[in-house]
C-alpha cells in the first residue's frame, strides 16, 4: 500500500493527486487505486484522462465491486462530502476484494474501451478547427 494523499488539511487541487495516482498505476506500484474529492467528480474527471487508467465514481457496493469486475476499473473514486466514512469503509471492502472478470463478453467490451483509448483524439483533432482558430474566436 502506497499513501499519495495530502498530509493536512490545506486545499489542493485533485488534478495533482489524479496524476500521481495514475503515474502510481501505469508505473506498476500498484494495481489498484482510491481517489478522494469533494463530490469525487472532478477527481474522476481529471483521472479518466490518463491512458491506463479506469477511474469510476462508487456511491454503492454494487458498482464498487462490479466496475472491477466488468469494467475492469482500476480506480475507486469517492465524493468526500457526500459518503460517510461507513460507507467508505464499505465501498473500499467491495473494490479491493472484486476480481476482474475473464469473461468473453467483459474481455470483449475492455478491448474496445483499450482500442478507443489508443486512438483517442487523433481522429477528432483531424476534423477539429485549428486550435489557434479556436482561441481567436474565444478572443473575439
Amino acid at each position: 500500500m502506497e499513501d499519495l494523499g495530502t498530509r493536512d488539511t490545506t486545499p489542493v487541487d485533485y488534478p495533482d493527486f489524479a496524476e500521481a495516482v495514475a503515474k502510481a498505476i501505469v508505473s506498476d506500484r500498484v494495481q489498484r487505486a482510491v481517489l478522494i474529492c469533494g463530490s469525487g467528480v472532478g477527481a474522476s474527471v481529471a483521472a479518466n484522462k490518463f491512458a491506463g487508467i479506469r477511474a469510476g465514481l462508487c456511491h454503492d457496493t454494487y458498482s464498487a465491486h462490479q466496475g472491477v469486475e466488468h469494467d475492469h476499473m482500476n480506480v475507486l473514486v469517492l465524493g468526500g462530502r457526500v459518503i460517510g466514512e461507513e460507507m467508505a469503509h464499505e465501498l473500499v471492502g467491495a473494490f479491493v476484494g472484486a476480481q476482474t472478470s475473464l469473461e468473453e463478453r467483459h474481455l470483449r467490451r475492455f478491448a474496445k474501451i483499450d482500442a478507443i483509448e489508443a486512438r483517442c483524439g487523433l481522429e477528432f483533432l483531424s476534423e477539429s478547427p485549428d486550435r489557434n482558430q479556436i482561441q481567436q474566436t474565444k478572443e473575439r
